[in-house]
């Protein structure tokens, strides 16, 4: 049998389906552990794979953080749990430094923040000054100390959980860190069959009342990750899917409904995100619904909704989907 070169389409297409099968093992995995959000976990491997950040908003009792443990379980890298609160400062997030007596020296200690998969629960809990001390290593991958600028290892993903209800002793988002996040996903209840296979296996384990994730094979190791992000910006992209991706980012700039639109860092998701479905699907190029399927998650945080429409009991995800019923897709 004669060995396949590299570099070849044979080759190329192998590649692309042995990613698409390890992405769907780890999300056959993550199933396992959290039941009744299929969309939820392709939306978070989405973003894994795509090399963006999370932003999951849902009310207690969903899973959002047992779905980043879940993750971290099958994921063979580092990772790291910050919960966020009041008192919360930026040196326990990104490190500081420290007085050593024997060299009378001031050495750099790490903060939390020097992981590959970084979970920081109910992040909206301290106040704008912490959570900035996150803007620089989700955009530039780096963290300054003490007037160094210190790599983070690769892969690196912020997963931040918020709760939508609870308003008191909280601290909204600023706008510049929201548009850090590549996705805002929206973990919703279960259905009442999923709801009833959950209760049956919760009720099962000896961990209280969650499940337990050690029985969750390790699937991923970070040079894997890596690997499915290059595999994955290589997908090709015909460029009427690209116009159709930048069309939806600049229709919300104009859009009734829409006082706040989204800039071209939207743009930037939505292929990228596309990219990441295509694989996670096992296609072979992008196609217009890959655009379309990832669109809420990077929108509905970049946009903001008129206030008559707020006031009218609107949501934000339905000026969306009327925007997202009207503009042309491309057919290929």
């Amino acid at each position: 049998m004669t060995e396949i070169e590299p570099g070849t389409p044979s080759h190329v297409a192998q590649q692309r389906q042995r990613a698409s099968q390890l992405a769907q093992a780890v999300r056959s995995e993550l199933q396992k552990a959290v039941i009744g959000q299929d969309i939820v976990i392709d939306d978070v491997l989405t973003a894994l794979i795509a090399g963006g950040h999370v932003l999951l908003e849902g009310v207690p009792g969903l899973g959002k953080t047992l779905l980043v443990r879940a993750l971290a379980r099958c994921f063979g890298g580092e990772f790291a749990r910050i919960q966020f609160t009041p008192d919360l400062m930026p040196s326990d997030v990104t490190g500081h430094a420290v007085y050593d007596l024997q060299t009378e020296q001031f050495k750099l200690r790490k903060g939390p923040l020097f992981t590959n998969l970084l979970l920081a629960d109910e992040i909206n809990r301290a106040p704008a000054k912490t959570q900035a001390a996150l803007l620089e290593a989700m955009q530039e991958r780096q963290v300054t100390l003490e007037g160094r600028a210190l790599p983070i290892a690769q892969p690196f993903m912020v997963l931040a959980t918020q709760n939508p209800i609870e308003q008191e002793g909280t601290y909204p988002l600023p706008e510049a860190e929201l548009d850090r996040f590549m996705l805002k996903v929206r973990m919703d209840y279960p259905d009442a069959e999923q709801e009833r296979d959950m209760v049956r296996q919760v009720t099962r384990s000896t961990r209280a009342d969650m499940l337990d994730v050690q029985p969750l094979r390790t699937v991923l190791q970070a040079k894997d990750v890596l690997a499915l992000q290059r595999i994955a910006s290589d997908l090709p992209l015909d460029e009427q899917v690209l116009d159709y991706a930048i069309r939806l980012a600049r229709a919300t700039r104009s859009w009734p409904g829409l006082t706040l639109g989204a800039g071209p860092r939207a743009s930037i998701a939505l292929v990228r995100c596309a990219r990441a479905r295509a694989l996670l699907r096992g296609g072979e190029f992008v196609v217009p619904d890959d655009i379309k399927g990832c669109a809420l998650a990077v929108l509905r945080h970049r946009v903001r909704i008129a206030p008559q429409l707020d006031i009218e009991g609107l949501e934000v995800d339905q000026v969306l989907g009327q925007m997202l019923d009207q503009v042309l897709a491309p057919r290929i």
